[in-house]
Parts: structure tokens; sequence; C-alpha cells
């Protein structure tokens, strides 16, 4: 698989993602998060940053990027997050406007124990509520967290759960797609599905001579 190696300055974290990947889904694997979910239906976004270097690496702007940056002017080397998708491999540096934390450092954090133990305390309808919660947790996490517990009730839902929130998740990146991207990826999947053989050909046989 093809890949790029990305650097956020600001927040002094390097990688290497695959081609293909938008960079506010490759921030959010650096741990990097924005303030809010951004909103393309509703020209909410909170995920602009600046290309450093690399940008011809990346897809062009689109549509829903001219509308936002016509109301909210910015430098050209500006784009949205969510809209820029890795298009080959290459060197990406990006500044994000202001140094964005998974989790504020001071604010306290629940040790795995802890959350064990208060888990175990809650009753069966309460547990499986707060497992559909586990699917804003990225999915390893998750799957971790399903396969570290020592409780039967998990073994009965880890498998629904996990094609639970696959689904939600597939379903969710794609809802907030760019329409040019979408039209270019079903293209381009059409071009890989190889012609299917006619039905109504006569299967060949061969007969054998005596």
């Amino acid at each position: 698989m093809a890949e790029a190696t990305l650097t956020f300055k600001r927040e002094e974290r390097e990688g290497v993602i695959p081609v293909g990947t938008y960079l506010s889904d490759a921030a959010k694997r650096f741990g990097i998060l924005f303030e809010e979910k951004c909103v393309p239906s509703e020209s909410l976004h909170f995920c602009r940053v600046s290309i450093l270097e690399g940008e011809n690496a990346l897809t062009p702007p689109t549509s829903i990027e001219s509308e936002y940056f016509t109301a909210n002017p910015a430098d050209s080397s500006e784009r949205l997050a969510c809209q820029a998708k890795i298009l080959e491999p290459a060197e990406i540096v990006i500044m994000t406007t202001k140094k964005h934390e998974e989790a504020d450092k001071d604010t306290p954090k629940m040790s795995a124990e802890e959350y064990a133990k208060e888990f175990k305390e809650l009753p069966l309808e309460k547990k499986i509520a707060e497992l559909v919660q586990l699917e804003a947790m990225t999915f390893s996490e998750t799957l971790t967290f399903v396969m570290n517990s020592p409780y039967l009730i998990f073994d009965k839902v880890m498998d629904v759960m996990a094609e639970f929130g696959m689904k939600k998740e597939a379903e969710g990146k794609n809802a907030s797609r760019p329409a040019e991207h979408v039209e270019s990826d079903d293209a381009k999947k059409e071009e890989s599905v190889p012609p299917s053989q006619s039905r109504s050909e006569p299967a060949q046989q061969t007969s054998a001579t005596e």
C-alpha cells in the first residue's frame, strides 16, 4: 500500500499514513482532535490547516472548500482537513491553527481498573448502553476493551457491537465525503469490475472418442 509521511508541525507529531486518507482522519490517528466535529452541510468547519509542504500530493480543493473560504478568506495554503485527501506518496507538513490535544493534561483520567470496577456495578441494560457509546472511540480501542473484559455479557454482544461500530463509522465517513471524491471513487470501482460472462453462452463440452 502506498504511503505518505505526515508531520503536524505545531503538535510535533510525525508518522506514515496510507494514501487515500483524509487529513482529518490522519490527525485523529496521531491523537490530534479539533474542537468540534465538522458539519459540511451547514458550512461548519473546525479543521482549517495550512499545508507547508506537499500540497500537490493532496486532492484539489472541493466545492465545499471553495464556498467556505469565500466566506472565510484565507491564504492559498489553507485547506479543510475533512475535505483534503492524500492523493499520492509524499512528505506533507501541516500546521494547525492552534495546538489541538486529544485531552487536557490537567484533566484527571479514569484508570482501566477504575472503569472496570464502575462498569461491573452497572445493571445489564446500562452495560449494553455503555457499549453503544464505545463506538465513539476508535474501533481498535473498543475491540481491545471488549477482548480484555472478564464479563460474559461481552461474549454475547462482541460480534454484534463490532459489526455495528464498523458499519456506523463507515456510514458516517461516507456521508461526509466530498461529492467530487464520491464520483471519482465510484468511477474507479466501475473500471475495476471485469466484464461478466454471458449466461446465454453454452458451456463448452468435450466429447471423448472411444
